[in-house]
């Protein structure tokens, strides 16, 4: 006699028990948990009713939860305590469902933590979840390292919020050139064929590498005839290479400037490439990003006229403590944030010995001109503002979130080139990692497009003590 099969039941969903940095991280963080269900503490309401007030970043995140939550709840006519159905607030983001605190909560935390501080409460809500509701799955979503200690000490589980995290691991990030494996030509080479147009070559191939080659990356191949390209079109199996010009020969160079390495050349060729507006730029200390950037902004601006002004732009984050208010215009107050474009001003107008600046006088004149072509402007007043023809250089990119990264690069009217400099291994601002920088998220989401460049650059080249210093220190 056939024995009848058991129905399979499926693993219940997950209860995800919002902390409130994570709200005021990611005010749609409520919609980013797909099929599990969320619940929300009365103290993680009392935490946003409290940092609502303010111009800051977290203030308008505060309300915009606050929003976000208001149109869920208004959603629901009755049996607020049965969940509210996530599925058409998020427009289909979330079939989950949203628990809110509708009763006091008496659980019993150990005696040696305080149950009048705000994380506690949360976790003695997490505590009673995780006894009341066995057949749940209870996690506590927490930005904050230890609340999630605290959580794991008292034998509950939680989790930090990946939600916004472009990638688990950094050196998997996409580093904009690849090295051609020494057998190219050999399995690449059928039916290859090559011409010259405007003094460069190009070669259409197509073979094994080019479904992984990507738009716009830069490749290479050291040797007795060095092969250094850029992947300029791609149809299918089919691609497109491009000759480089070479920026390390002085005939070429920027400003008086010329790549010392292989990735500075493959920099300056991003940035002096009038169909590329968008660049970013990823190194350690020294490796010539300001450099280089500020080299090809001037030949652009005052040599051949492509753009009309430069204008440059970081985030005030502070390493140490903060030197309280600063006088003066916007431009003023900027000016002590702004020593990386001084420093990098000093070297690209040469000294007087260099000859070709009429001496100090030229020197000077050279650069009053560059004085006014070259606009400081602080982050916070970038909103609802449009650049035309202009060339945006974003430094410090790393300290931006993916909010206000969106917000800049959005500034970019018809003509202006937008680049980004940082160091991802750099981060100055809370709660921001490498995974989840404004700027790696960029370099992963421009990856591909026609008119976007990126390039790691990976030798240091101020001095042979800042090289050592980035590597042992």
């Amino acid at each position: 006699m056939a024995t009848r099969k058991k129905a399979v039941t499926p693993p219940p969903t997950k209860l995800f028990v919002l902390d409130t940095n994570v709200l005021m991280h990611d005010p749609t963080s409520l919609y980013r948990f797909e099929e599990h269900d969320v619940f929300v503490p009365m103290m993680t309401l009392e935490e946003l009713d409290n940092n609502k007030k303010g111009m800051s970043e977290v203030s308008r995140n505060a309300r915009q939860a606050s929003r976000t939550m208001d149109e869920v709840v208004t959603t629901c006519e009755h049996h607020i305590e049965q969940g509210i159905p996530l599925q058409e607030p998020s427009r289909g983001q979330a079939s989950g469902r949203l628990y809110l605190q509708t009763e006091a909560i008496d659980s019993t935390l150990p005696a040696s933590v305080p149950t009048a501080k705000a994380d506690n409460q949360i976790l003695a809500v997490v505590m009673y979840l995780t006894e009341k509701r066995k057949d749940r799955h209870v996690i506590l979503v927490s930005k904050d390292i230890n609340m999630r200690i605290k959580a794991r000490a008292l034998g509950l589980e939680a989790q930090d919020y990946f939600n916004d995290k472009v990638l688990e691991d950094t050196d998997l990030l996409y580093t904009g050139m690849r090295e051609l494996p020494p057998d190219f030509w050999e399995t690449h080479g059928k039916d290859m064929s090559s011409w010259k147009e405007a003094g460069r070559t190009y070669y259409k191939i197509r073979g094994p590498l080019c479904a992984e080659l990507v738009i716009n990356e830069l490749v290479f191949q050291e040797g007795e005839k060095p092969l250094y390209a850029i992947v300029k079109q791609k149809d299918g199996p089919v691609v497109v290479l491009e000759s480089l010009i070479d920026f390390t020969h002085q005939k070429n160079n920027v400003w008086g400037i010329v790549a010392r390495n292989r990735e500075q050349n493959f920099a300056l060729n991003l940035l002096m490439n009038p169909e590329v507006d968008f660049v970013s730029l990823l190194g350690q200390a020294g490796t010539g990003k300001t450099l280089l950037t500020l080299a090809s902004a001037l030949t652009q601006v005052l040599e051949t006229k492509r753009y009309a002004e430069i204008i440059m732009t970081r985030v005030t984050v502070p390493v140490g403590e903060d030197i309280g208010f600063l006088p003066g215009t916007e431009e003023e107050k900027m000016a002590p944030w702004m020593g990386a474009l001084e420093d990098n001003l000093e070297v690209l107008n040469g000294s007087p010995d260099d000859g070709g600046y009429g001496g100090e006088w030229g020197r000077q004149t050279t650069r009053d001109l560059i004085r006014t072509r070259i606009k400081v402007k602080s982050l916070n007043f970038m909103r609802g503002r449009t650049f035309l023809n202009k060339f945006l250089i974003i430094d410090e990119a790393q300290n931006l979130t993916s909010k206000q990264m969106k917000t800049l690069i959005t500034r970019a009217g018809p003509g202006t080139k937008v680049v980004c400099l940082g160091n991802i291994a750099q981060i100055d601002t809370p709660y921001l990692t490498e995974g989840s920088s404004g700027l790696t998220y960029v370099v992963d989401r421009f990856k591909g497009w026609e008119h976007s460049g990126h390039i790691t650059l990976q030798r240091g080249e101020r001095s042979r003590l800042a090289d050592y210093a980035a590597e042992t220190l």
